[in-house]
């Protein structure tokens, strides 16, 4: 009885220390109303109060207005005009997390780490994200212009966009050296069908089955967890795939794999690197574990988190985090990432070694991951691994566009027994043999 009195003094106690700051709330918020040298209205205030007490979390928690949901709707959907970059704001500026391929802003040759300023020689600093992306939205064929401060260059530059009809395939495939090549976008509503249908597609196109595939998961910035789920799921047979951990110890939830392997157990090969993020992230997680994959790049972006949307009128909802999610292995890729068990640097890219990486352990407020494991003196040791000392200009002279790709496909070359002696390019490197795995 006095374990149970203690605790429900306790519980008073603490509610009477929430209503005093409720008050506190409140008396702020009606001198703001009363005072404030500009007059506000009662939506904008308790909007920002929203959004000041989500951002106290971490950088993936939200509030979404109607404006919010519907652009959040788009982006999803993967339809909307505009020139197809990932954002995330950052000390009153717009940092691009990834542009995405085949749009204006890849095209364009704007990188992930660059930073926007100006939007048609407008600054944007202080303006929300949603002001700016809105700003860099708007009619296909509009024209755009973008001043981009990029780490490394002495000088900001601006770059001329023109708007497209933004419709991202989520999947796109091709055939090179008897091997399946499967670019995976972004996580959207059709990447996991889609996927499939990639696999199926290379072996009609060949009239049998490839000698392997390669799984490109570069500058993804990830998306739908259960798409993630479905797109690991073609490559494996069985086991693990992701599980999520929420608050409590027993709140744990598993996701496995059907039985059923889309790529016949042949070997795969998993590009990475810095954009790669989220339900990318998954989708690599799993395969390395599951020992199905071998996976090659750089260290991947690290974001071990799941949102949730909790809807809370039919057009706004909270985008929270409720969880963590960890690989097949019970490894959290919070901060961490996901790391390659052969690094492979873009050699063809000639500022690769000066660009910095854009990572979720450079967001502020960023959870911790508790069993963060300190890479810094390895990711500080300068040496040159002797299998990759190329030059961008000796590669792109050899025909080689490409090197992490050119790497990988020479990997998987050398178990197809048909394929010539010879090199794929002279100028790559030895690479070890793969294995396929049994699964």
């Amino acid at each position: 009885m006095a374990v149970q009195n203690a605790r429900a003094a306790e519980s008073t106690a603490q509610d009477n220390d929430t209503y005093k700051q409720l008050d506190q709330f409140m008396n702020v918020f009606q001198k703001v109303r009363a005072d404030y040298v500009d007059k506000t209205t009662d939506k904008d205030l308790i909007k920002g109060a929203i959004d000041g007490m989500l951002a106290s979390l971490d950088p993936h928690s939200s509030y979404m207005d109607a404006h919010d949901f519907q652009q959040m709707k788009m982006t999803t959907d993967g339809n909307y005009g505009g020139l197809g970059l990932t954002v995330q704001a950052e000390d009153g500026v717009v940092k691009v997390v990834t542009p995405t391929p085949d749009t204006p802003a890849y095209r364009a040759g704007i990188k992930s780490g660059d930073y926007i300023t100006h939007i048609d020689g407008k600054l944007i600093y202080g303006s929300t994200l949603d002001e700016a992306v809105d700003k860099m939205r708007g009619d296909p064929g509009s024209k755009v212009k973008l001043t981009i401060v990029r780490p490394g260059r002495d000088k900001p530059f601006d770059v001329l966009l023109t708007r497209e009809n933004i419709v991202i395939k989520p999947v796109k495939w091709k055939v090179m050296d008897n091997i399946g090549v499967i670019n995976i976008i972004s996580f959207s509503k059709q990447t996991g069908a889609d996927t499939r249908a990639a696999i199926a597609g290379i072996d009609k196109q060949l009239g049998h089955k490839p000698t392997g595939y390669i799984i490109d998961l570069r500058d993804d910035p990830g998306g739908l967890l259960d798409q993630a789920i479905e797109t690991a799921d073609a490559f494996l047979d069985h086991g693990e795939i992701v599980s999520q951990r929420g608050r409590e110890k027993d709140d744990i939830e598993r996701y496995y794999a059907k039985p059923g392997d889309d790529a016949h157990g042949l070997p795969i090969v998993v590009l990475v690197n810095a954009g790669s993020a989220s339900a990318a992230e998954i989708v690599a997680g799993a395969l390395q574990d599951q020992r199905r994959a071998i996976v090659m790049g750089e260290r991947s972006f690290g974001k071990g988190s799941v949102q949730t949307l909790l809807p809370l009128t039919d057009d706004t909802a909270l985008r929270l985090t409720t969880a963590r999610y960890f690989t097949p292995s019970g490894r959290s890729v919070q901060e961490g990432g996901i790391h390659p068990d052969i690094d492979v640097p873009q050699l063809t890219d000639p500022d690769y070694k000066d660009r910095p990486k854009f990572r979720e352990d450079d967001l502020r407020r960023h959870l911790i991951n508790e069993a963060k494991v300190d890479d810094s003196v390895l990711e500080a040791d300068a040496k040159t691994d002797p299998r990759f000392a190329g030059s961008a200009d000796a590669l792109k002279k050899q025909g080689v566009n490409d090197f992490q790709l050119s790497y990988a496909l020479q990997t998987l070359s050398r178990l197809d027994p048909s394929a010539p002696a010879t090199r794929v390019a002279a100028a790559l490197p030895p690479t070890p043999a793969l294995v396929p795995t049994a699964n």
